[in-house]
């Protein structure tokens, strides 16, 4: 069987090129592009994201992002996004008192960290759900978080026809959600292309999704 192909989505963010290399170090073949039809064709869309909440949803405007994500979930087509780019599938971002639109696939806010420290960067645990295909296997590892926000609360109502959505959490100061499992849409607030072999082992287990 081929390798999955996986579209690292182009759109400016300023570690696609890492993400794109971790992805093909877990076992995909991998294509950096914002083209419509080749982000449709993908087995699996990875949405990056780095800087400020209003910056990437710009950013992911500009070249239609919005759409094809929604088109791919649409479908049930797989999408992960990496640290802003989970941040930007909830409602909305509260930056400073600034608030802009998210893409909605969640319900909620993210907002900043109330830390000591801030931003949150380096080397923390996980609480991944017992059923988490994500984790399997990385029940004890660490992983790298550079974060200034995140979402605080998970409020998404369970569907009787939907199995739940499996959420993970991490602490820094105060509880937020490190990853979230839903359907065909995955995401993590950390950065597993910077979490060495634990975070090529979380991509090799969304791929085997694929």
């Amino acid at each position: 069987m081929s390798a999955p192909l996986v579209v690292v989505l182009d759109y400016g963010s300023g570690n696609v090129h890492s993400a794109a290399k971790a992805v093909e170090a877990a076992g995909a073949r991998v294509e950096l592009t914002a083209d419509r039809e080749r982000v449709m064709a993908a087995d699996g869309l990875l949405v990056p994201g780095v800087g400020a909440f209003s910056a990437v949803m710009d950013a992911l405007r500009a070249v239609r992002g919005d759409e094809l994500i929604d088109r791919r979930l649409a479908g049930g087509r797989p999408v992960l996004g990496i640290c802003v780019g989970m941040q930007v599938m909830f409602e909305r971002g509260d930056e400073g008192g600034v608030v802009t639109e998210g893409l909605g696939q969640w319900p909620g806010t993210v907002t900043a960290l109330r830390a000591p420290t801030v931003p949150h960067m380096g080397w923390n645990t996980v609480e991944a759900p017992d059923s988490s295909r994500l984790f399997e296997g990385l029940r004890d590892e660490r992983f790298y978080f550079v974060h200034s926000y995140a979402a605080h609360e998970w409020t998404l109502d369970p569907h009787p026809a939907i199995p739940a959505p499996m959420v993970t959490w991490a602490e820094h100061g105060e509880r937020f959600v490190a990853a979230v499992e839903n359907g065909p849409l995955s995401a993590t607030q950390f950065h597993p292309e910077k979490s060495g072999e634990a975070g090529l082992r979380l991509l090799t287990n969304w791929l085997g999704t694929l």
